[in-house]
């Protein structure tokens, strides 16, 4: 790999991106904040393509064997794992021989030996995971905002180099990430089973409860909310991530089900001590994933706070939340005022409301 593909002189590059929904048109905005030279954008269909170029979120549209794709240092792939090595085997020839390919996929463990096989040679793959994303997908949603103060999983394998590994870890950190971890494509896969797969299908799996009527959404606060949030799932993209997972997955869907038999008898046995042991274990272990530095994203807030004395910070969640905890974490010593809000509507009608009292 040349010493262009693991600069970080990030205006020198020049970076294509294949897959123009949610996650990719992210990463282009991303891009385009971070101030890189140019930015190439694929995508199957053309509008979308279309509709990037004329918003400014891409510089220029490539397409298969499109010589303009050797312009890439850095290539970016969000799309499915499949579809991944079928670009590359089709537009092999058209890569720059030391072009840096990452992904954005949710399974990892063959992945990277297809796509080194599809290249024959040419360039560096090193697997990357960003832990973001919102509901709903296409371009119209997509925002670089999901990536600050985010997540970033960063897949090393032995045929990596170190500069790469160190790069994309740069890179993450750069387009806004606030956290990077290393990790093996199993240990990838076995931990994402728990944190990702199994949580989508429990939220599948409660908006598909015969309890469900059309009194639901009335009967409905914060809890079922966040629970069912990502419900409104993408079947494709799932159907393939769960099934090349699969022995993970149904591995974490037994211990997730041996947990739900030990509560079901807890309570038909009214048994009080073990229904209370189980919450204060499971209040220890949420007080295990808070990180002790709040992303840096909150960086300027905290600079206007010093310089400019009270600071009113809108927080989405009741007191007590774990929003609020970070918050008095981050701005220990400090003097703030916190407006609460329970509802995404309500914050909504807040700042409408102010752009009419302040004239925005």
């Amino acid at each position: 790999m040349t010493s262009t593909a693991c600069s970080t002189q990030w205006s020198n590059m020049t970076f294509a991106v294949v897959g123009l929904g949610l996650i990719g048109g992210a990463y282009a905005k991303a891009l385009r904040r971070l101030g890189v030279k140019r930015i190439l954008g694929y995508n199957r269909t053309r509008a979308v393509a279309e509709e990037a170029l004329q918003a400014g979120i891409i510089d220029a549209i490539v397409t298969d064997n499109d010589p303009t794709l050797k312009e890439a240092d850095v290539l970016i792939m969000a799309v499915y794992p499949a579809a991944i090595v079928d670009f590359i085997e089709r537009n092999r020839e058209y890569l720059n021989p030391n072009v840096l390919i990452t992904d954005a996929a949710g399974i990892k463990e063959d992945l990277g030996s297809q796509v080194r096989k599809a290249l024959k040679g040419i360039g560096e793959f090193i697997s990357g995971h960003p832990m973001a994303g919102r509901e709903g997908r296409g371009l119209a949603l997509a925002s670089a905002e999901i990536f600050d103060g985010a997540n970033y999983i960063v897949v090393v394998e032995p045929e990596n180099t170190p500069e790469a590994a160190a790069w994309l870890e740069a890179f993450a950190l750069a387009i806004g990430f606030g956290h990077t971890v290393r990790a093996t494509p199993d240990e990838h896969d076995r931990i994402i089973a728990y944190t990702s797969d199994l949580p989508h299908i429990t939220a599948v799996a409660l908006m598909n409860s015969t309890s469900f009527n059309e009194k639901t959404k009335y009967f409905s606060a914060g809890s079922f909310r966040d629970g069912t949030r990502v419900a409104a799932i993408n079947p494709d993209l799932w159907t393939e991530l769960f099934l090349s997972n699969a022995d993970k997955v149904v591995d974490e869907i037994d211990h997730y089900t041996d947990q739900l038999h030990e509560w079901r008898d807890a309570i038909a046995t009214h048994d009080e001590a073990h229904l209370k042991a189980m919450m204060e274990a499971s209040s220890g272990r949420k007080a295990q994933m808070q990180f002790k530095n709040a992303p840096k994203a909150a960086e300027p807030v905290r600079s206007f706070v010093k310089n400019e004395g009270l600071m009113r910070i809108a927080c989405f969640g009741a007191p007590g939340s774990f929003t609020h905890q970070a918050l008095d974490e981050y701005f220990e010593g400090e003097t703030y005022d916190r407006i609460h809000f329970n509802h995404f509507e309500d914050i909504i009608e807040a700042l409408a409301q102010g752009a009419v009292d302040y004239g925005v």
